[in-house]
């Protein structure tokens, strides 16, 4: 069987389609799955090179769906015909996109019936980080106001639903005029749709209004700019720092997806005036602290659930060929498409 897998040479990536093989003998904690689906997310080579884990030759594709045809001697949650989803370990030499993988059973859950592998597969990612940035980073609560920025992604999307669920006035902004069109089909679930392609400057003054002067209680970002000075087109549209700890509310919670953040004095003294606090997401430590499994798997299992009733709706997504994932994966490294999904 063939697998996708990521070549490393001098810091120059390669994305290879090569065989691979299973062991004979299934582990007893261990399931053996036929992928139908496997989500596409870009590669963290820091990360895995902090946490010791790079290699050579890395496997590509670890959200997946697919049925169980064979369970170890010691699997009890699962039995062959199963469907299931979950994220593969950080140390998994099965790449995704193999038509069978082998797994332990600690690392997945039960697919609901009426959800496609396509659907459960390409929003499983987006869907962790929500939870994760929300319910244990943010603490959200009924009541809560919340600002999402590039409100149109998979992972922005997810962030809103889940806010709306839970009581959550929403505050979102759109980098391109299309975005902001979608946008606005989901009010009144969103409060206020910020057009910063327009007049980056207007997110402050657009979020003091719709708060009455007091800020946001939690800010969950995609990125942000560090510097004033003039930066690559395409980031231009990301937030300042200054700007967001300005929207804070008094007790305030940020939530950033940046890895190299850095605060300089003035805005350290601003966060500790409105006695607010910066949270760095990283949805990978899930699956690096064991202490953690269980909770993990319940924010699994409930994501799988509220897609099942229609709670969380994620974009659809244009599954490609295994023929094309090689394209595809480069696509997502190089953020020319922030997702992708590979049906098999």
């Amino acid at each position: 069987m063939k697998g996708l897998f990521c070549r490393t040479n001098g810091g120059e990536l390669k994305f290879v389609i090569q065989e691979a093989t299973l062991p004979e003998v299934l582990g007893s904690h261990e399931v053996r799955v036929q992928v139908k689906a496997c989500g596409l997310s870009p590669l963290d080579l820091k990360f895995l090179q902090d946490v010791g884990m790079q290699r050579d030759l890395i496997p590509v594709g670890r959200e997946v769906a697919g049925v169980v045809r064979e369970v170890g001697s010691k699997v009890s949650f699962f039995q062959p015909d199963d469907e299931v989803v979950g994220i593969l370990p950080l140390d998994s030499t099965c790449s995704g996109l193999c038509d069978v993988i082998d797994v332990d059973e600690q690392y997945l859950v039960e697919k609901p019936n009426k959800l496609s592998h396509v659907n459960a597969a390409g929003a499983l990612q987006d869907g962790l980080r929500a939870y994760s940035a929300l319910h244990s980073h943010a603490h959200m609560a009924a009541g809560h106001t919340l600002l999402v920025m590039d409100g149109a992604s998979s992972f922005g999307l997810m962030c809103i639903q889940l806010a709306c669920y839970h009581g959550v006035k929403v505050l979102t902004t759109s980098y391109s005029e299309q975005q902001h069109t979608f946008l606005e089909q989901l009010r009144p679930s969103v409060a206020r749709v910020i057009p910063v392609y327009k007049n980056p400057s207007d997110l402050l003054p657009v979020v003091l209004e719709e708060t009455g002067g007091l800020g946001v209680d939690i800010v969950v970002d995609s990125g942000v700019l560090l510097q004033e000075k003039e930066e690559p087109e395409e980031l231009m549209l990301l937030p300042h720092k200054h700007d967001i700890i300005s929207v804070l509310a008094v007790g305030g919670h940020w939530v950033t997806a940046h890895q190299d953040l850095q605060l300089d004095p003035p805005d350290c003294r601003l966060i500790f005036l409105k006695s607010a606090c910066v949270s760095f997401l990283n949805p990978e430590a899930w699956l690096v602290a064991a202490a953690q499994q269980g909770r993990y798997l319940h924010i699994l299992k409930d994501i799988m659930d509220k897609m099942s009733s229609g709670v969380l709706r994620p974009q659809p997504e244009a599954a490609a060929s295994l023929q094309e994932a090689t394209v595809a994966m480069e696509s997502v490294q190089l953020q020319h498409m922030k997702k992708t999904v590979v049906q098999l």
